[in-house]
């Protein structure tokens, strides 16, 4: 990803568009943010315009009207302010449990670029405002539920306004939730009165749904590339045969994720002695020929580079989005202020579901290979389970099971969310995208994806080391890493039954924490 807004954990934010790594930065690595001299000079320039309009006798959505179905209303200038406040406080209704820390903080984020962008109309100070809170890291409590992804994440922005006011409750640096306005206090900040449009500007933007998806696309790049590893792996542990992974076989069904991921696998299985045995048995004695391996070997990198593919198209809308300024009305460049829709969450929520499709599908098949080297009938020579003495001992029979418990999870959570549409605010909000719905079961579906994972390279790690202990071929030189480093973050190689769940965790953390990718890398070079 692009670092270019990010220089000594410092992250600009300009008047145009921030990258996807500048979002990460902020949202977990707690860099600080600068507003640039040119966003500084478009916040006022806009907000001139903004306060002209407030000047006329004539309703102006946003100004000087209410909101939603209630926008027939003219607002006397007297009431104005309270207005937005009274808009913040009603639309901060969220429920359920706090989303996490991250969620939040890339929430905000977002909104400080749309309104740096100077298209939403508001004062400088409400942006400096902003950007003070994020680096006293302060992170205002927002709940699970309440944004039907249209109007933009307006719940969980209004939680998020509300500390800007001093209001609400807030996590201060320590991880403890206390009243906001203490905790402004206490970092020098002075809550914010707001003026005309501004409540209207901090609320209506795709930036909780946009903010999951940058998370999510950084976790599922890194995790298909922890995909092809182990499907490598398993490869290699099953006796199967590289060969179809050879690229010229991949020319002809021109996919780039699909060639991506065979040359991946590839690159990890150089120097194996376990593979290419299927005519004569391995080591050349007799056995069973095998003409072809199971789709879920053979076919790794056409499932494989079809996620890698789509998560390609769902980098293009991110990257489109984070160009983008949502707010309704805007401050076109020329001056005008003009209504729109530009906040509905459908460009969003689509991608969000098709990742979370493209998950669920990548789990499954990792599920398969993990089953093939559990069952003795199918796994060429290996004990059942892995166990050390099956029947005394049950090996990763559970393992698998709980495998598939999270393979089950992810099918239910790749059903759509944003298929769906409940009218609102008495039928004027008639169609919504379910983004942020869409957004929160892909979180969880890609922490369910890295658990899968994890099986499975607990699966093939000890595979290939009973195959190493037994006296066969060498693993690949990329495997023996992989392997080692497995062993070295506390995932436990064969031997006789014990209490499993650490070891699963240490595969977790492996493989979510990137050093599975490192340590084969360390080897084959960079992969895709």
């Amino acid at each position: 990803m692009d670092m270019h807004n990010v220089v000594d954990d410092v992250v600009v934010v300009g008047k145009s568009d921030v990258s996807p790594a500048d979002v990460i930065a902020v949202a977990r690595g707690n860099a600080r943010i600068e507003l640039s001299a040119d966003a500084l000079a478009e916040m006022t320039g806009s907000r001139a315009r903004i306060d002209a309009l407030a000047a006329e006798p004539r309703p102006v959505y946003g100004v000087s009207t209410g909101f939603g179905a209630l926008a027939v209303r003219h607002i006397e200038r007297p009431l104005r302010a309270q207005l937005q406040r009274s808009l913040v406080r009603s639309h901060a209704a969220g429920m359920g449990p706090q989303v996490e820390r991250e969620v939040t903080r890339a929430l905000m984020f977002l909104r400080l670029k749309t309104l740096a962008s100077g298209r939403t109309g508001v004062r400088p100070v409400v942006a400096e405002t902003m950007a003070a809170i994020l680096n006293a890291d302060i992170t205002p409590v927002v709940r699970e539920y309440g944004s039907l992804g249209c109007s933009g994440d307006l719940a969980p922005l209004s939680h998020c306004a509300l500390t800007l006011m001093g209001e609400g409750l807030a996590y201060g640096s320590d991880g403890e939730v206390r009243p906001a306005g203490e905790l402004l206090t206490e970092a020098g900040i002075t809550p914010i009165e707001l003026a005309e449009k501004e409540g209207l500007a901090l609320i209506n933007g795709t930036d909780g749904m946009l903010g999951m998806l940058v998370m999510a696309i950084a976790d599922l790049a890194r995790l298909f590339t922890t995909a092809d590893i182990t499907a490598a792996m398993s490869l290699e542990a099953l006796l199967g045969t590289e060969k179809v992974l050879q690229p010229e076989l991949h020319a002809i069904r021109p996919h780039p994720g699909q060639a991506a991921s065979a040359a991946n696998m590839l690159k990890v299985l150089e120097g194996s002695g376990l593979t290419g045995h299927h005519q004569t048995g391995h080591d050349g004695k007799p056995g069973a020929p095998r003409v072809q391996d199971a789709y879920s070997i053979r076919c790794a990198p056409q499932v494989a580079g079809a996620g890698r593919d789509t998560l390609s198209h769902a980098m293009l809308v991110a990257d489109r989005e984070l160009a983008a300024a949502v707010d309704n009305p805007v401050v076109l460049p020329d001056g005008r202020v003009e209504s729109n829709g530009n906040f509905h969450g459908a460009p969003v929520a689509y991608v969000l579901d098709f990742l979370a499709i493209a998950a669920a599908d990548l789990g499954s098949i990792a599920e398969r290979r993990t089953d093939r080297l559990l069952d003795k009938s199918r796994s060429h020579g290996l004990p059942a389970f892995l166990a050390d003495d099956p029947g005394l001992d049950s090996g990763l029979m559970i393992a698998q099971y709980t495998q598939a418990a999270l393979v089950s999870e992810n099918k239910r959570l790749a059903v759509p969310a944003s298929v769906d549409s409940i009218p609102s605010s008495a039928m004027q909000e008639d169609h919504v995208s379910m983004g942020w719905s869409a957004a929160r079961k892909l979180r969880q579906a890609v922490d369910n994806l890295a658990r899968i994972l994890a099986v499975e390279l607990t699966a093939s790690a000890r595979a290939l080391e009973i195959r190493l202990n037994t006296g066969s071929g060498p693993i690949a030189p990329a495997t023996a890493a992989a392997l080692a480093g497995a062993r070295a973050a506390g995932v436990v190689g064969p031997g006789t039954d014990r209490f499993l769940a650490p070891d699963l965790d240490a595969a977790e953390a492996y493989v979510a924490g990137g050093g599975l990718v490192a340590a084969v890398e360390s080897v084959t070079g960079t992969l895709a």
